[in-house]
């Protein structure tokens, strides 16, 4: 298997709503001017540097944003030009959310089980239903019609709709999730949770625990994981409640390797001997204490919201944020990381500021898909980065991004016109088909 990051290309109407509680980042920038065409070229610009260290790179698409189609739902009736003026005069703040570019994050957009991990031998992938938040809840049906077009292959993949019942089964994607594995060992999957939907659990004061235990669960069934090599940890209250509303923004694990926050689970230390006893010696971890590096630089300078690779010489790198170099608590961690014994040799810091501002590190913006051979070559879309793909897709950001968006400009219909031509665009260079509502036989158009 050769793991490939599918990084999600930012979208047109990529803007700073203060929309998610709980997410720090996103609530502190709120309202301020945005920069889609800067914000696109820069997770563009990490695509490309992932891809030359010899990592498998691919991409996903945005989604049509604002989407007319969940205001309509919400009663906004007439051409799309009267619902979105309509909402602007009525509902500003729900125009807002449906605004909202969030889909950049694909860390959450599903969780994934390779087909080496699967009693079916089939890759499988549930795409989130991102139900504790409503601007990211109305990603799924969309994110579900991307993953069934790119991976259409039932034989080798099996793409799951998201999971039923609401706030019950709320899932929050791989931002939860953790695959682990050593030379020698099966794979351990790590799919933690906040809150319990039935059971009496401590949880959370100050935010909210946006993923249940029950969707943990449900999601080790649907990918038919191994029961004994399947973990359900705890996300620890007190680091949910300094910000860490999902687990890789206190750790982040990649092969035999684990770096986290003490305040990342519940007795850390426990699931750390468990995870010793079940992968053996080739297993190693870092933990950063209280004293070490406090949790509310973690959540402000992301150094867990990195990338971990494995290169093609069996050494790992870690991308950072450049904020994780500027904080002087995180930039001494993650040279500790490098300096121990470990698979980690290095640590490269990039410019993703535009997704930093809204909360959003190097890890939030990829989704992590290992494929053999067989199933690489099944996928007949061009998603798979190259220096060709790149320059057509700078090329497509550069002509139909705008350079500067504020709050004020999502009440434009232009802006809506916008955004579903360059989608229409994209899903040519891409080789999608009519993955989008809008491309649907009698939609609506402006």
């Amino acid at each position: 298997m050769r793991e490939y990051n599918f990084d999600g290309l930012v979208g047109p109407t990529h803007n700073y709503g203060g929309l998610s509680v709980g997410n720090l980042a996103s609530t502190t920038h709120g309202g301020q001017a945005s920069y889609p065409r800067e914000a696109a070229l820069q997770g563009l610009e990490k695509m490309r540097f992932v891809s030359g260290l010899g990592v498998g790179q691919a991409v996903l698409p945005p989604q049509p944003r604002p989407s007319l189609r969940t205001l309509r739902m919400l009663g906004f009736t007439g051409s799309d030009e009267e619902v979105i003026t309509r909402a602007a005069r009525e509902a500003e703040h729900l125009l807002r959310l449906t605004s909202s570019a969030a889909a950049m994050w694909t860390a959450n957009a599903a969780t994934c089980a390779p087909s080496a991990d699967t009693a079916d031998q089939r890759l499988h992938l549930t795409p989130a239903n991102l139900q504790q938040m409503f601007h990211r809840a109305i990603e799924a049906e969309t994110t579900h019609s991307v993953l069934r077009a790119i991976f259409s292959d039932t034989a080798r993949f099996a793409v799951h709709a998201p999971l039923p019942g609401g706030g019950h089964f709320a899932d929050e994607g791989a931002a939860n999730h953790t695959r682990l594995a050593t030379p020698g060992h099966a794979a351990v999957h790590l799919l933690a949770w906040g809150r319990s939907s039935w059971k009496d659990i401590s949880g959370p004061k100050r935010f909210p625990a946006r993923q249940t235990l029950e969707a943990s669960q449900a999601l080790a069934r649907l990918h038919k994981l191994d029961p004994e090599r399947t973990l359900f940890p705890q996300q620890h209250p007190e680091g949910i409640d300094s910000g860490a509303f999902h687990t890789d923004v206190v750790a982040v694990g990649n092969g035999g390797f684990l770096m986290l926050h003490e305040l990342a689970f519940v007795d850390a230390p426990g699931l750390l001997r468990t995870l010793r006893e079940k992968l053996g010696e080739g297993f190693t971890s870092i933990t950063a204490s209280q004293a070490e590096l406090p949790v509310q630089d973690a959540v402000k300078a992301y150094p867990f919201n990195s990338q971990v690779l494995t290169l093609p010489d069996g050494s790992m790198a870690i991308i950072a944020p450049v904020e994780s170099r500027e904080l002087e608590t995180t930039r001494r961690f993650l040279e500790r990381v490098v300096a121990e014994e470990n698979p980690v040799k290095a640590v490269h810091y990039l410019d993703v500021r535009q997704s930093m501002n809204n909360g959003g590190g190097p890890a939030c913006l990829r989704q992590r898909i290992s494929l053999t051979d067989a199933e690489r070559a099944a996928v007949k879309a061009n998603v798979f980065y190259s220096p060709t793909l790149h320059e057509a897709l700078a090329a497509w950001v550069k002509k139909h991004y705008r350079e500067a968006l504020y709050a004020k400009d999502l009440q434009d219909p232009q802006l809506a016109r916008e955004t579903m031509t360059a989608l229409d665009e994209l899903t040519r260079i891409l080789q999608l088909g009519s993955v989008y509502d809008f491309q649907q036989a009698g939609a609506t158009v402006l």
